[in-house]
């Protein structure tokens, strides 16, 4: 943890604590250790990836001073991407399916970002975004890119995305573990978190058992046929069949998870070790308490905490 003073909310991304989740597996074999990324600044992991995209852009200087940034966003990575770009002087465009939650929306705007907008497909429900619905979202992306020559912050494209978690996420982890853990499990969005930490995992120990965690009814990555693309699981999902930093060499095994099981871990780790999370950081747990049912008894597992319960109040995970 800092000891030192930061300049700005900026220096103060990472570095979040590794807790042992020892009420919810006090009888089982084997541990889950969680790392708390809902405790960044814009309570989620995606604060990581916002920084290095931006400092990235600035030391290659592809983003000039002034210019606009914009990305696609479920809300997170705008969030984080809010926040740098406010420091950092860029007018910031968060561009979002109207299926995301309305939390989502109000922070980004309360942080200075201009937020759109995007309706969701014909049939759509709110709090579902598929694949199609984030298609939407692209093409509003891309409109907006060029009308304004801003640079796209590309969440989905660009190496920051996967630093971010190989230079300090997955190394934080070993360190704070003390190198402890044998297994991973994450639930992929664009697949950075998982691909950065697996890479990071895997150098300093192979063994170690990395699993892609996918909605049940849209696990693509895992080769099956997307039957639920509509899945409640808000941040991932997106039946999306490549995923760039999600590299075969790095899986170890799939997992998926329904909607019931990602909520019902969700309220278990509100309830039982005061972790305010959202369905993504649940979908992690249930996988975790899987595998430790399975292939990973008796073993460590470490798992995300994506973001904060407080980004979903207004949904029916807290109903």
């Amino acid at each position: 943890m800092r000891d030192d003073l930061c300049r700005s909310a900026i220096e103060a991304i990472g570095e979040t604590p590794l807790v042992e989740l020892a009420r919810i597996t006090p009888n089982r074999d084997g541990r889950i250790l969680a790392k708390l990324e809902n405790l960044n600044p814009g309570y989620s992991k995606k604060d990581r990836i916002a920084r290095q995209i931006i400092e990235d852009a600035e030391a290659a200087k592809t983003l000039q001073l002034g210019q606009t940034v914009v990305e696609l966003t479920s809300g997170n990575t705008g969030t984080g991407l809010a926040i740098v770009c406010g420091i950092r002087g860029y007018p910031f465009v968060a561009v979002m399916s109207r299926g995301n939650s309305q939390e989502r929306a109000q922070m980004m705007a309360a942080l200075g970002a201009e937020v759109v907008l995007v309706d969701q497909l014909p049939g759509s429900v709110p709090g579902q975004v598929s694949g199609g619905d984030l298609e939407q979202v692209e093409q509003e992306t891309q409109r907006i890119v060029e009308a304004r020559h801003a640079f796209r912050a590309d969440q989905f494209r660009l190496e920051g995305n996967f630093r971010a978690h190989y230079l300090h996420t997955g190394p934080e982890i070993l360190r704070q573990s003390k190198n402890q853990i044998q297994a991973f499990c994450d639930f992929a969005g664009t697949g950075g978190t998982f691909g950065g930490c697996a890479a990071a995992f895997k150098e300093v120990n192979p063994q170690i058992q990395c699993y892609v965690v996918e909605p049940e009814g849209a696990a693509v990555l895992a080769g099956c046929p997307a039957h639920h693309p509509h899945h409640r699981i808000q941040g991932g999902g997106y039946s999306m069949p490549d995923l760039k930093f999600v590299k075969p060499e790095l899986v170890d095994g799939y997992l998926q998870m329904s909607d019931d099981e990602a909520i019902k871990a969700t309220r278990r780790l509100a309830k039982e070790e005061g972790i305010f999370a959202g369905f993504s950081s649940g979908a992690n747990l249930a996988a975790a308490l899987q595998l430790l049912e399975g292939p990973q008894r008796g073993k460590t597992i470490a798992i995300i905490i994506c973001d904060s319960g407080l980004k979903y109040l207004t949904t029916d995970l807290w109903a």
